[in-house]
């Protein structure tokens, strides 16, 4: 078997970091968790981002950048059903190659603005209004239905992360999509 690259370590590592910090925020996730979770020496894990604060912007540049990857797929493309789709399409294949960043992802959406994590993720809430199109906060309902999207994304991505294959794309993508209210 061959041996990962450096930035296929650097993937695992900074997904599994992603998932944690979603799940415990930054505060409760110690440089010690995020190595146990990628069976690395904290030493080790240090080596390749310096401190937790490094590894903190890199899993947040990750995110912010698939996004932005995403919203450039629809750039010009108005709001709307087609829109939402290829959005939701572009946040599964994600989703499939890093469940962490899209736990990560439905994590800064639901935290509170003044807290030290939802500071941190503002700029990840821009990216996703970016993406959808109409910064994706101007009425409740629409608001509620595209969290309602990428926590349906998020919970089969990292709940079946395991036996998720590129494949599943279509299926996330019909859950998600339904989530947004719009008729086939």
């Amino acid at each position: 078997m061959p041996r990962p690259t450096r930035q296929q370590i650097d993937d695992e590592i900074l997904d599994a970091a992603a998932t944690l910090f979603a799940r415990h925020g930054f505060k409760e996730t110690s440089v010690q968790r995020i190595a146990d979770a990628v069976g690395y020496s904290k030493t080790g894990l240090l080596h390749r981002f310096p401190t937790k604060e490094a590894l903190q912007s890199a899993v947040i540049d990750r995110c912010v950048t698939g996004l932005r990857e995403v919203a450039a797929l629809v750039e010009g493309q108005p709001v709307g059903p087609a829109r939402d789709r290829t959005v939701i399409s572009g946040l599964a294949r994600m989703a499939i190659g890093q469940p962490g960043v899209v736990a990560l992802l439905l994590a800064s959406l639901l935290s509170e603005p003044e807290s030290e994590i939802g500071s941190a993720f503002h700029v990840i809430g821009e990216a996703v209004g970016e993406a959808f199109g109409d910064g994706f906060q101007c009425e409740g309902a629409r608001t509620v239905r595209i969290t309602g999207a990428l926590g349906a994304l998020a919970v089969a991505s990292v709940a079946l992360r395991d036996h998720l294959t590129p494949d599943a794309v279509g299926a996330l993508v019909d859950v998600s999509y339904d989530a947004l209210g719009h008729r086939d």
